[in-house]
Formats: C-alpha cells, structure tokens, sequence
C-alpha cells in the first residue's frame, strides 16, 4: 500500500501540469491562467472547452445538455464543416492551378514580345551600322577632294577606316535591359520577380507593389523601416517564395474551429482572419491558435463583420469567404461580393428555414432573400433558389456574376458553395435566370415557371454568336390551374439557373476513397448527398462539358486539372421535384413505389433522377401532363380508385375526369385536352409550354425544350409500362443519402449569448 500511495498525486499534479503549450491531444485536460479545460478534436484541429460544460460529440445528447455545449462545440454541423474542408480544397487547387497556367502564358506571351524586340533591334542595329559605314566612306571622300583641291593632289597617306571597326566602336548594344516588372519584387504577395501579379489577379503591377505597407524599389523592396531587401535580377526565386497567396475570412468564428480546420487541413492555406464581434470569443480563438500552434496562419480579429468586410473594398480581399451565421446570412452578403477576390468562392450558410422555406412568414422571406417563398413539400429547393437570388442581386450590382458550385438543403439549413467572377458582361445574363413560379399548392402540386426575360443566341454578320437580351413575353400561365382547376399562387423571383457544377461535385468525390475516416467521420454521408446532387445535373438539356477550354503546359486540353464554368446562359428547365405519394394523396389512390414510377417515366422516354432534399423524391424532365397522364394509368392498370373516394369539384376529380373525356380521341386530340406542351418550329415556343416544367424558357435560351426527347413528351398520348425492374436503381454500393434525425427534437441549438 505504501508504494501506491504517491500514484494518485503524481497523476494529479500530471494532469494539472499540462498548459496549452504541450501538443494538444484529445481528451487531454489544459490549465491556462488558472482556469481548467478539456480537449475536443474534430479533423485535426483541437478546442478547448471550459471544464462544467458538455463536451460530447454524440449529436443523441439529450438536448438541454447540447444547448449548454453549443456556444463552445456543436457536434451536429461536423457534416457542414467536413464538406466545407473538402469543397474549399477542391475550388482552391483548381484556383491555384489556374493562376499558374495564366501565370506560364503571361511569361511565354513577355518572353515573345522580348524575342520580337530582340530582333528588331538586332535588324536596326545592321541598318545602323550599314549607315554609318556608308557615311564614313562619304567622309573620307570628301576630305580628299578638299585635298585635292588645296595640293592639287591625292593624299595618299589617309586611309578609309573600316566600317566593322566604326560600327563596334559606336553602335548601342543590342542587349535589352529587363523591364521594370521582371525586376520588382512584390512584397509579401509570394509571387516571382518574373511575374506581376497583374497576370493572376487582373490588377497593375503599380497597384501590387505598394501592398502589405511596402514600397517597391528598382531592384529590391524597402519595407517600413526604410531598408533596402535585395532582389538580384535575373534569379529565379525558390518555390516558397512563389507561394501563391490564397487567404480564406471565417467571418462568424465563434471558437475559431473553422478557422483551425481550414488552416490544417488546407495546406495550401497562406492566411485566415478569424472574425467575431465579441472580444470574449476572439479571446477563445487566440487561445485555440495558440494550442494548435497555427499563430502564424491564423489571425483572429475582434470586429463586426460586415464593416470588416466593407474595409476590402476597392483593395484585395480574400480568395474564400465562410458565413456561417446564426440565423439568415442576408444582412452580410453585400459586404462579402465586394471583399471577395475575382473568382474567389463565397460559402453561405442560412439556418432560418423557417423562413426562406415555409409560407408562414412571406413578408420575411420576401425582405430578406427579395422574393417570396414556394408552398409544398418542394419547398427547400425553392429555398435555395431564394437564397442564390439574394447573393446573385447583391452581387449584380457591382457588376459581379455568380456561379453555384454546390448548393444543398441540409436537415434544418441550406448551405451554398458559390464562385464569383467580376464580369459585367455575365451580368447581363441574370434576369433571363431569374423565374417566378406559378404553383398550385392548394390544389393538385403543379407548377409554371416565367422567366423575367431572355437571353437569346444570335449569328452576327462576321459568324460569331452574341446573345441578344430582350424582355420576356407574359403570363405564361392562366389564373386557374390547367390540370385541376384550382387557383395558383405567385412565388418568386427565384434563381432559376443550375444548382450544382457536375465537375466540381466529381472533384470532391474523387477525394472521399483516400481521405482518413477518423478525420472524416461524416464520410458516408458526403458521399451519398453529393452522390445524390450529381444525379440531379444528369437533368439538363445542356451537354456536359467534360472537357476545359484551358490548355496545359504542353498545349493539350487540361480538363482534369480545372472545373469548367457553367454558361452563364444556362438554365434549369426542371427546377423542382415531386414525390408520388403526394400525387397519390390528390386523386385518392393507393401510392405507387418510387420504382413503379421511375420505371413508367424511363418507358416513355423521360430522364429521372433523386432529389438531394428529401427521400422518395424523382426530378424528371417530364410535363404536369405527363405526370398526371401516368397517374391516371396508375389507377387504372394497378390501384383502381374506390367508388365514392374523390368528391366532385375536388382537385383529384378535375383530373381524372380528364381520363374520362380522352376515350376514343386520338393523338392531337388527347394533346390538346391535356394541354400538352406547344412547341414552335425553331428554337423554341415564346409563347412557352403548357407543361408546367419550361414556360418561357425555351425562348429563354433559346434551345428546342423537347430536344432528345420521345413523342411522349409532346403530350401525345402513349403507353404506359411500369416496369419496377427498369425503374430500380442500380448501385454498387450502399449509399447514406438521406439523414435521420439521432434524437427527439433534434435541430439548430441554441445562439450564443
């Protein structure tokens, strides 16, 4: 006993020993100025907890504890900010990658012109020295004939001087001295003497020079304290210093934990500004930076974030910003179009589902998001749809355009991955993508999408295409649903472009089978939402562009390397899903499966694909008249509705009893009454389709809305085969697409106080 009685007190004094200096490690507890902590992981950043309060990473805590917890750690967004590592990994290689391609051909277009210059000079200095012979020769003739006519004779003494001797004796030199840029360090910006970085970001070399608080000389940099740095001349400068900046704002910062995530496991990471307004949770963040040991990295910053964003504006900003608020991230996004960099990536984050997905507060969503929200179980895909049109108008105004990358409905909050590019030209492009929907919520789901105006492809004289944007011609619907007869409501205006970037979803998956699933611990499930999301794109009437319009160093196309932009044209045709058990639910029949009716729509020629939102959900590029024509079949062939089960005047009896007054009529007839879409010859129907799915967007952009399409999609009648086997999906591997909540009551936790 004698011998274990010290144990106790020297695994005490151990534990009370450890100070935030010592490597972190999980679970370990840190004493810092007398207040004891407890060590949580999550990827490869540690935080520290105050001892008293919860610290488990078990989102099934009962709730009153993760609410005690959810200042300092919240267990339930690690999918958020997993996701979040991974895309901005995949956008910043492609970014760097780009800036060194455009880097090379600024060198190798500098490196021609110097060559052109060369031999210009060398040609002139040929004709210069053929002049100056000539004229020396001219010289000594004249000095004889004055000769002559003094002595009455020829010297013969004086002798021609050779024009190589004349011409090496006064001719410049033809070496050229290097220009001024190749010569100018740029102070703290990591890039080559060789390069200016007006090659990577658009800016003058002039305005580069003077970052960071330097001034540069000819020849070298003087910093503040007035001392010449010597930069020698025509030395290539090592791979550090060449580090191309890619600096990332965590805007709302909390504890710091994206901010050390993105530090760590971003190697390519030269600078993050850890953001809060609240001194006490900036005072946690030094104290997380200084543990993880990134003071170098990381730089945390007591502020309100939108005036700190304001404060880049019309300077160099950032290459990735993060909002992650509590709530909307409305108020902050004017300020982060205008302090991010051009092409840099903007990731959104909007918790108030309640509100940019529920019709329960238009008035809200219509001042936050500037549109209206959409009734129906589709409800969060219109959410996104609102939420990328507040970011595109906040950023049209300052001539920016916007490109969703990635854009997901997530449990209780929609998270957006958007990249940005300062192109007025692109501008131009946003009203032909923004759309109001006409949608009959209260009655059988349909719903018509009218573009506010529309980008037209044209051939000029000379052969090349411009687009012409002109308005967009109105109402593409009629008050009354033409399926059920009931009243449609107005939501909108919505974004009404792409959701994703099918390249920029593939870059991220090929990363999930080699990353560390201890790291990664919400793996199965990227896997399977992005899964998901890549299939949606699979919809669209617009080639995929497999292949990048960069070249690579030895000229070839570089489409691995880069993630291609989307069109700024480009628009999604079939914006929303459906969910059969909804239809079914309409006209009072037994729900058909998801397969029974995936099978139906492949028969006939249609495409379909998952939603991302919700499970049991198919997104095709079938019409309402489709759609219901298949329902009808349904019930026909395989679930026969009960007598007496709809009752007349409902929605489900308008609809059926169009099944009724089709019998006996052939083709155009059964078109006509199901009001089968209209497509005029050419490159689309202005006056739009009456399915539903497209309206004025086939004019929008001017392409054929039936193209690779079967007649059944022209509203013709056809037969109808529910083939459970060809509806079946297919996969390799068993994919978590969809989450389930862990616990009762199980969503956002509660905001800092």
């Amino acid at each position: 006993m004698a011998s274990e009685t010290p144990k106790e007190p020297l695994e005490a004094v151990e534990k009370t020993v450890k100070t935030i200096k010592d490597p972190p490690r999980a679970g370990q507890d840190v004493t810092h100025n007398g207040t004891p902590y407890t060590t949580i992981k999550e990827g490869l950043a540690y935080i520290l907890v105050p001892h008293g309060i919860p610290t488990s990473t078990d989102p099934k805590v009962p709730k009153e504890d993760a609410e005690k917890q959810s200042v300092f750690y919240n267990p339930i967004q690690q999918f958020n900010r997993d996701l979040s590592v991974l895309a901005i990994k995949a956008f910043g290689e492609d970014l760097i990658a780009a800036r060194e391609l455009k880097a090379e051909r600024y060198r190798n277009k500098e490196k021609q012109q110097q060559q052109k210059k060369n031999t210009k000079r060398k040609l002139h200095g040929s004709e210069d020295a053929q002049q100056q012979g000539n004229d020396v020769n001219q010289d000594n003739v004249n000095t004889r004939k004055r000769k002559r006519g003094e002595d009455g004779r020829a010297d013969d003494a004086v002798t021609v001087s050779d024009p190589k001797t004349s011409v090496d004796s006064q001719a410049v030199s033809t070496e050229v001295p290097e220009p001024l840029e190749s010569r100018v360090a740029l102070p703290g910006t990591g890039a080559s003497p060789e390069l200016p970085m007006s090659a990577t970001e658009g800016v003058s070399v002039a305005e580069q020079t003077v970052s960071h608080g330097n001034v540069s000389t000819f020849g070298g940099t003087a910093d503040k304290s007035g001392e010449k740095q010597d930069t020698p001349t025509g030395r290539k400068p090592s791979s550090s210093a060449r580090k191309p900046e890619f600096r990332i704002l965590d805007a709302l910062s909390a504890t710091g934990l994206r901010a050390l995530r993105y530090a760590q496991e971003i190697p390519f990471t030269t600078a993050v500004t850890a953001n809060d307004m609240s001194r006490k949770a900036t005072q946690s963040i030094a104290l997380n930076v200084k543990h993880n040991g990134l003071e170098d990295k990381i730089t945390p910053n007591t502020g309100n974030a939108i005036a700190h964003m304001y404060s880049f504006v019309g300077t160099k900003g950032y290459e990735v910003i993060d909002l992650d608020p509590y709530g909307t991230a409305a108020p902050f996004l004017d300020a982060a179009v205008q302090a991010i960099n051009d092409g840099g990536l903007l990731c959104v984050t909007c918790t108030d589902a309640g509100v940019f997905a529920s019709a329960g507060y238009p008035e809200k969503t219509y001042s936050q998001y500037g549109g209206l929200p959409i009734k129906g179980p589709h409800s969060h895909e219109g959410g996104l749809r609102l939420i990328l049109h507040a970011v595109a108008s906040s950023a049209a105004r300052y001539g920016v355009a916007i490109e969703p990358l990635l854009s997901l409905s997530i449990d209780y909050y929609a998270r957006v991955f958007v990249r940005v590019r300062k192109s007025p030209a692109e501008v131009k492009f946003l009203a032909g993508k923004t759309m109001i929907v006409y949608s009959c919520d209260s009655g059988c789901g349909a719903w018509q999408t009218q573009f506010l105006a529309r980008n037209q492809p044209r051939e000029g004289k000379d052969g090349t295409m411009f687009y012409k944007h002109s308005m967009g011609q109105a109402p593409t619907a009629a008050p009354m649903c033409e399926h059920c007869g009931r009243k449609t409501h107005l939501s909108g205006p919505m974004y009404g472009g792409p959701l994703h970037n099918p390249a920029f979803i593939k870059r991220i998956l090929n990363y999930l089978p080699n990353i560390d699933r201890e790291t990664y611990p919400t793996t199965d499930r990227i896997e399977g939402m992005l899964q998901t999301a890549y299939e949606e794109t699979l919809l669209s009437d617009v080639p995929k562009r497999n292949k990048s319009n960069r070249k690579g160093k030895d000229g070839g196309e570089a489409s691995e390397a880069f993630i291609p932009q989307t069109g700024p044209a480009e628009i999604d045709h079939h914006p929303f899903f459906l969910i059969p058990s909804a239809l079914s639910k309409v006209i009072h029949c037994q729900a058909p499966s998801d397969s029974m009716i995936r099978g139906a729509l492949r028969s006939a020629g249609f495409r379909v694909a998952r939603s991302h939102c919700k499970p049991g959900t198919i997104k095709t590029d079938a019409s309402w008249a489709d759609i219901w024509h298949i329902m009808r079949e349904w019930t026909r062939q395989k679930a026969p509705i009960k007598e007496g089960a709809i009752s007349e005047g409902t929605a489900g009896w308008t609809i059926m009893q169009k099944a009724l007054s089709n019998e006996g009529k052939d083709d155009s007839d059964y078109a006509a009454d199901e009001g089968g879409v209209e497509v005029a010859e050419g490159n689309g129907s202005e006056t739009g389709g009456k399915d539903g799915t497209a309206g004025a967007a086939d004019a929008t952009n001017g392409a054929d809305h039936d193209h690779g399409r079967t007649p059944a999609s022209r509203g013709r009648k056809y037969e109808v085969v529910f083939d459970e086997t060809l509806g079946k999906e297919k996969e390799g591997k068993k994919l978590v697409r969809y989450q389930l909540n862990p616990r009762k009551d199980w969503g956002p936790l509660r905001k800092a106080g």
